[in-house]
């Protein structure tokens, strides 16, 4: 499994992937904007979906590690899916 570090932004019209940004505790955090309100775990849920979705696997291979009560998050991913282009510099 591969942890991602993720900034999320609950609330948004739609869920979207933002790039990049400098972090001073985990270097790159992947900046996430996810159109689910931040009550009950809806947005941990949404934010779970939409990664599966954008990495091409289940909902069940992506897993909230870190973070439930927070907008910075880690999440564990499988080594082997379809990590987009833009995501190979952040290793």
């Amino acid at each position: 499994m591969k942890k991602i570090h993720l900034r999320v932004t609950p609330n948004a019209r739609q869920s979207a992937i933002q790039g990049w940004e400098a972090h001073p505790l985990h270097g790159r955090v992947l900046r996430v904007r996810i159109a689910a309100p931040p009550a009950e775990g809806k947005a941990n849920q949404e934010v779970v979906a939409f990664l599966a979705k954008v990495l091409g696997v289940g909902k069940s291979h992506v897993s909230l590690d870190k973070g439930s009560t927070s907008r910075e998050k880690t999440l564990l991913v499988p080594d082997v899916c379809d990590w987009p282009a833009a995501w190979e510099s952040a290793d």
